[in-house]
């Protein structure tokens, strides 16, 4: 394969864009056509396809193949989440091929990553490739059938991961990510330092009230506590299924759910909160929550996120 030297750049990632196709040849990249044959490359040679870029964050295709998650926030929890998936249910999820996370370390303070000499905690999953496409690409084309019929199988599929039994690690826990560590996820971060854990419901709802008045919430100072939904079972959680994380194939069967890095045990109404959080996914929402086997009042899980978000 020539190589013209004009259109060689850095394999760095301000040079990889969304969507487009490159050969890395060592340290550089050269733009590519997506029919290109891996076969035909010169020794040492990739094809590599940006599938996600976003701040410091990298979602990669390698020879069409397999697919690396690699950046700032990606931990091993993540990871831990899908081999656990895999492990207790046919629920179709990228098989685990590889981990590195020995460049990992926790940002307590956020203000770090605006400092000039700050150094991205990078952490890497190798996975394989689901078929299909993202459900995103093809929602608003679809009639109300294929809608209807697209959301049935996946809560069809979230209630087997529901389902999976609690590790005995991990029994004291109420709210935790996959592998037991503490969960990022903003509406339950601590303003303590350090961090506790959530270990009942009633830990997890003031946590949320407390988030609530330190980011200025007024509105519903003396009912918050009150309208939050209230649960004693928490249960494996998805907590971010979305059109972007769900994959289809032509017939509109979903062959895989992805993207993993929020799951972990969350009250068993949480699921159902996330899902139907506001979007800009047009009447997605409005589908899941007609076809939804069961649902919570979420009055004030929504009245709590209009402040926190």
């Amino acid at each position: 394969m020539t190589e013209s030297p004009s259109t060689k750049v850095p394999y760095e990632q301000q040079n990889l864009h969304k969507g487009h196709h490159y050969i890395k040849d060592g340290n550089f990249l050269l733009p590519c056509q997506s029919s290109v044959n891996p076969l035909f490359l010169q020794a040492g040679q990739e094809v590599i396809t940006v599938l996600d870029k976003q701040m410091a964050r990298l979602v990669l295709e390698w020879d069409f193949s397999w697919v690396t998650k690699s950046g700032f926030g990606v931990r091993s929890a993540e990871a831990e989440a899908m081999r656990f998936v895999a492990k207790h249910t046919d629920v179709p999820v990228p098989e685990v091929l590889f981990t590195d996370f020995t460049h990992v370390r926790e940002v307590t303070d956020l203000s770090e990553i605006f400092k000039p000499d700050f150094r991205s905690p990078e952490g890497l999953i190798g996975m394989t490739i689901i078929p299909g496409i993202p459900l995103e690409q093809k929602w608003d084309t679809l009639d109300n059938e294929a809608k209807e019929s697209i959301c049935l199988q996946l809560w069809h599929l979230l209630s087997k991961v529901r389902n999976i039994a609690r590790p005995q690690e991990i029994e004291g826990s109420y709210q935790c990510a996959a592998d037991g560590s503490l969960s990022r996820d903003p509406m339950l971060e601590d303003l303590q330092k350090p961090a506790r854990p959530i270990s009942s419901d009633s830990e997890l709802r003031t946590r949320i009230y407390e988030r609530y008045i330190h980011c200025g919430g007024t509105r519903y100072e003396n009912q918050l506590l009150d309208m939050l939904p209230r649960s004693e079972r928490s249960v494996f959680t998805h907590a971010d299924i979305a059109p972007r994380n769900i994959m289809v194939d032509e017939q509109n069967n979903v062959t895989g759910i992805l993207d993993w890095e929020w799951a972990g045990w969350y009250p068993d109404y949480w699921e159902y909160a996330q899902i139907l959080r506001p979007a800009f996914w047009g009447d997605w929402s409005i589908w899941m929550e007609r076809t939804a086997p069961q649902r919570w009042d979420i009055g004030g899980i929504n009245a709590a996120r209009k402040v926190l978000f």
